[in-house]
């Protein structure tokens, strides 16, 4: 196994603070299971408002727990290594 990263306590705040919310682990373990998820496959698959979603997403995407590509009309969503890391520790948690 590698070493271990270090990070520091106000990075670990932000990413914190930027699954803190029911909607965002939502969406956060959505992307997790749907690489590559557009926008549109979000709100369909929570049945929510684009507006909402993509504000979360923003949120998500500031603490650097997913990555934004556009591709064409349509931005994907992919988990960033520390999403990735995130979910993880919620489906063992």
């Amino acid at each position: 196994m590698g070493q271990l990263r270090k990070i520091s306590p106000q990075m670990l705040e932000v990413r914190f603070k930027g699954i803190a919310n029911h909607r965002r682990i939502q969406i956060l373990i959505f992307i997790a299971e749907h690489d590559g998820a557009t926008l549109e496959s979000i709100v369909s698959e929570l049945a929510c408002n684009l507006k909402t979603i993509a504000e979360h997403t923003k949120r998500l995407s500031d603490a650097q727990l997913i990555e934004k590509q556009p591709q064409g009309r349509h931005v994907m969503h992919y988990l960033s290594p520390s999403g990735r890391i995130l979910y993880r520790f919620i489906r063992n948690f």
